[in-house]
């Protein structure tokens, strides 16, 4: 249309389900549209491809005009034109762009996340029984956790236990695993003592001689131990000897209560 202002179309977007994320560098403004939801999952490592995180594979001064950085500008403060390089790294620095009411409510479910994830890792050792997500999220805010938008659940979660335990404010324990370890008996003679050091408890073991060359034994490890366990049963000659989980967790599952 004569007169009117022109609009590519490589450059004009609708925010339709955008977010923005932000980074300054070298004095200047570089954005990248992105789908909502997907930044986080890109930071953490659960998306990773990148076609699934961007609206448009583009790097822009200003998304909401459509204003695409110049290569020039990219060089200079970047070091680089590679706008692919660009891109992640405004993704991993920049700023995501989010009303307080969004980011209120991201943050709210990441908690949520988090507290999820212990509640199904942990038990009160003294009972072995659960602690409810609820229960869990008070914990949280009795220890006065930050949400980090930036880290994934379960990383987190590894913080969360750790400061409950460090703070001592409710007792909790990684729930132990239920395993089944089996060898020819006259290995498990030979690896028994180290076998020992690394369950927390033998549920159930055949002993008795007369059972035959095969020697199988189910116990309780701490989740911690599973490697080592792993590891010790891989060294038993011609692969004779297995390790098979039975159960993540072993608990009671009575309702538990936060004394």
């Amino acid at each position: 249309m004569a007169g009117g202002k022109i609009f590519q179309p490589s450059t004009k977007i609708r925010l339709t389900n955008v977010s923005i994320v932000r980074l300054r560098k070298g004095g200047k403004r570089f954005e990248v549209a992105c789908y909502k939801n997907k930044v986080t999952e890109w930071r953490t490592g659960v998306e990773k491809d990148i076609d699934e995180v961007l609206q448009i594979h583009q790097i822009y001064v200003n998304v909401s005009k459509g204003q695409v950085a110049k290569t020039e500008e990219l060089r200079k403060c970047f070091n680089t034109d590679d706008v692919n390089e660009v891109i992640k790294e405004v993704l991993m620095k920049g700023e995501q762009q989010v009303s307080d009411k969004e980011r209120h409510h991201q943050l709210d479910n990441m908690l949520r996340d988090i507290a999820t994830v212990v509640a199904e890792k942990c038990v009160n050792p003294a009972t072995q029984q659960p602690y409810t997500v609820t229960m869990i999220e008070k914990v949280m805010a009795d220890i006065h956790y930050s949400v980090n938008p930036n880290r994934s659940a379960k990383q987190q979660a590894l913080d969360v236990i750790k400061q409950i335990q460090e703070q001592k404010i409710v007792p909790i324990s990684r729930a132990q695993m239920r395993i089944r370890i089996s060898m020819p008996r006259k290995d498990a003679k030979r690896l028994r003592d180290k076998m020992l050091e690394l369950v927390a408890k033998i549920e159930d073991e055949e002993r008795d001689e007369g059972g035959g060359e095969e020697y199988e034994q189910v116990c309780l490890i701490d989740p911690g131990q599973y490697r080592a366990v792993t590891e010790l049963v891989s060294g038993v000659p011609k692969g004779a000897g297995a390790v098979e989980i039975l159960s993540l967790r072993d608990i009671n599952d009575e309702d538990s209560t936060l004394n």
